[in-house]
C-alpha cells in the first residue's frame, strides 16, 4: 500500500510539473540569411524582441510556422508565453493576465486573443472594464475586456516604451457563431463570438492599440477551412499558420 501511495504521489508531482508553464517561454531566433534580404529591413520594428501571449492557438507547435516567418522577415527574436486553455478573463486557465505578470521586458508585446473566453462563457464585458471609469474594479478582471485592459495597463506601467499589438481571435468552424460574423448563435452569456471580437477591438481603440483583425482577414472560410484546420475544426495546421504568418509579419513590421 505504501509503495502504491509513493507511486501515485510521484505521478502527481510529475504531472503537476509538466502542467506548469515554462517561465522562460518558447524561443525562436531568425535565420540571418533570410533577414538580410527581408523587405522589412528598413521598418520600425526590424530587429526587435517580441513576446507573445495567448491560448493554444498562440503556442501550438504548428504556430511556429507563423512565428518563424516573423522572426526571419523581421530579424526578430520571438518568445511565446502562451498556455493552452488561456483567456483574458482571470478565471480562464493560465490567463493572459498571469502570463503578462511573469514575462520579462521586450520591445513588442503581442496579445493574441483565443476562443476560450467565448467557448467557456466568461463574461465579455465592455471597454470600460478595469479602467479609471470603474476605478480599476478587481471584479472586472473576470471579463474578457477587463483582462485585456489589465494586460495593456500592466505592460505599459512596467515598460512605457513597449509597443503593444493585438491579434483578434481567429475563426473556428465547429459552430456557426465561430465562423459567421452575422451569426445570432450565442454562448451562455447571450453574446456571439463576433460580439467578443468587436469588444476586443473596442478595448484597443480606447487605448490606441493597433489591431490585426484576424477574424476578418484570415482568408479562411467554410469552403476551404479543411485545408488549414485540424479535424477538430478549432486548431490550425502548419499550413494554416503559414497562410496567416506573412500577414502577421507585415502588420508587426510597422504596427499598421
Amino acid at each position: 500500500m505504501k509503495k502504491i501511495l509513493i507511486l501515485l504521489l510521484a505521478i502527481f508531482a510529475a504531472s503537476s510539473a509538466w502542467a506548469q508553464p515554462d517561465p522562460a517561454g518558447h524561443h525562436l531566433t531568425p535565420n540571418r540569411r533570410v533577414a538580410r534580404k527581408s523587405p522589412y529591413r528598413g521598418c520600425k520594428n526590424f530587429g526587435k524582441t517580441i513576446a507573445v501571449f495567448g491560448g493554444s492557438l498562440s503556442v501550438l507547435e504548428e504556430s511556429d510556422a507563423a512565428k518563424q516567418i516573423w522572426a526571419d522577415l523581421l530579424g526578430a527574436e520571438v518568445t511565446t508565453y502562451g498556455v493552452g486553455g488561456a483567456g483574458f478573463s482571470c478565471d480562464q486557465g493560465y490567463s493572459l493576465q498571469r502570463q503578462v505578470d511573469m514575462a520579462d521586458d521586450y520591445d513588442i508585446y503581442v496579445l493574441w486573443a483565443s476562443t476560450n473566453d467565448f467557448v467557456n462563457s466568461r463574461e465579455c464585458g465592455s471597454w470600460k472594464d478595469y479602467t479609471a471609469l470603474d476605478g480599476y474594479d478587481p471584479e472586472s478582471l473576470k471579463t474578457q475586456c477587463g483582462g485585456i485592459n489589465y494586460c495593456i495597463k500592466t505592460i505599459l506601467e512596467r515598460n512605457p516604451r513597449a509597443e503593444i499589438y493585438f491579434f483578434t481571435s481567429l475563426r473556428f468552424f465547429g459552430t456557426d457563431s465561430g465562423r459567421n460574423p452575422f451569426s445570432t448563435e450565442p454562448n451562455k452569456t447571450g453574446k456571439t463570438f463576433a460580439d467578443y471580437v468587436r469588444a476586443q477591438k473596442d478595448c484597443c481603440a480606447h487605448y490606441g492599440i493597433p489591431v490585426l483583425d484576424q477574424f476578418n482577414l484570415q482568408g479562411i472560410n467554410v469552403f476551404n477551412y479543411k485545408q488549414f484546420y485540424r479535424e477538430d475544426s478549432l486548431h490550425m495546421t502548419s499550413d494554416g499558420y503559414a497562410r496567416i504568418g506573412p500577414v502577421q509579419a507585415a502588420f508587426l513590421s510597422n504596427g499598421f
